[in-house]
């Protein structure tokens, strides 16, 4: 039996806890039907890694295997696949259903795996598949803003949270489309962050949205994405937002929201998450490829960068136990991305 080392967990412990993240030998998986097994070069981590991971009182039988960022090689393809041979570089963020990518061989439905960008080393690709699908979907499918920059010369984005990693590309993919951005940023280094990726104007979320937007000259905001505790900024977001603007969030909330702040404005809110055409297999899946690819193309035209802020190596547990922790900080800008077995 052909073995590959992983980093999993058995018990959902605090990050602290050196039993948190544990390194591991698993049996490798062989590649059926659509699925790709992919030679894993570098991981990245998001919220999702630290929220799956939070300590409750269940005991996996199996090791739970989390990473959903990943840029590797093909290394074997499932008979039905039909866009990927063995020998291609790829990036991807996987399926939240699915085991994750920290091992050293990862099964992924193809669907959903881009051709890694040319321009870019394994840990730079990997810090971008899981935030710029989000952002992607958040801005052209949930909010359905144009692509074209003729049809946004006037129109204008506040990002809450920009100095992350999805608000790091999200910045590029809206000033690609010719939006006005607007980033909340609280610090001086994610301040600076936030403008190096493009942001117009930077204002604080931990103050009033519409004093602070007026002074940078905008009485409201058509489009807002909300990348932080959504509850906490509701009433900005509904004050801030124009009259049939678009509201779209990622993070879910423990409290009822009050949609009845957005009637008067006709306003829209949205949820984006980016496991949706995974988990549930939609007949749209192949979307993901499409727009993995069209990034992958705008990265080695230049036009877009990588969000990669901070390299450790190898992925082992300690590493990957690091990584999860300065990302529970809620401080850390830009990608975080573990290289190498």
């Amino acid at each position: 039996m052909a073995t590959m080392k992983a980093v999993g967990l058995y018990c959902y412990l605090p990050i602290d806890n050196s039993e948190s993240l544990l390194d591991l030998q698993l049996e490798k998986p062989s590649a059926t039907g659509r699925d790709l097994l992919i030679r894993v070069k570098a991981v990245a981590v998001n919220p999702v890694d630290y929220k799956v991971r939070s300590p409750k009182e269940k005991i996996e039988d199996n090791p739970k295997i989390l990473g959903w960022d990943v840029a590797g090689i093909v290394e074997e393809v499932g008979p039905d696949c039909m866009l990927f041979q063995p020998g291609d570089e790829v990036y991807y963020a996987g399926d939240i259903t699915r085991q994750g990518g920290n091992s050293e061989f990862h099964l992924v439905d193809e669907r959903i795996v881009g051709k890694k960008p040319r321009s870019l080393d394994f840990a730079q690709a990997a810090a971008l598949p899981l935030t710029t699908i989000t952002a992607y979907e958040a801005l052209f499918d949930r909010m359905n803003i144009s692509r074209d920059p003729n049809e946004n010369k006037n129109k204008t984005l506040l990002i809450i949270g920009a100095a992350g990693g999805v608000g790091s590309i999200a910045i590029q993919l809206a000033k690609k489309a010719g939006l006005t951005v607007i980033g909340t940023a609280s610090r001086a280094e994610s301040i600076a962050w936030a403008k190096e990726q493009g942001a117009d104007h930077i204002i604080n979320h931990f103050e009033e949205f519409v004093p602070q937007l007026k002074q940078v000259g905008f009485e409201t905001v058509h489009y807002i994405l909300c990348l932080n505790t959504t509850e906490k900024y509701w009433v900005n977001m509904a004050d801030a937002i124009a009259p049939q603007g678009k509201i779209c969030s990622i993070v879910e909330t423990d409290v009822p929201l009050n949609l009845t702040l957005l009637k008067n404005k006709s306003a829209t809110f949205v949820w984006e998450m980016m496991f949706t055409r995974s988990m549930f297999q939609t007949e749209d899946m192949i979307e993901q490829h499409k727009l993995l690819n069209e990034v992958a193309d705008l990265i080695d035209s230049k036009i877009i960068k990588t969000t990669l802020n901070k390299r450790l190596s190898p992925i082992n547990a300690v590493n990957l136990r690091k990584a999860h922790s300065l990302l529970e900080t809620g401080k850390s800008i830009g990608k975080i991305v573990v290289e190498n077995f």
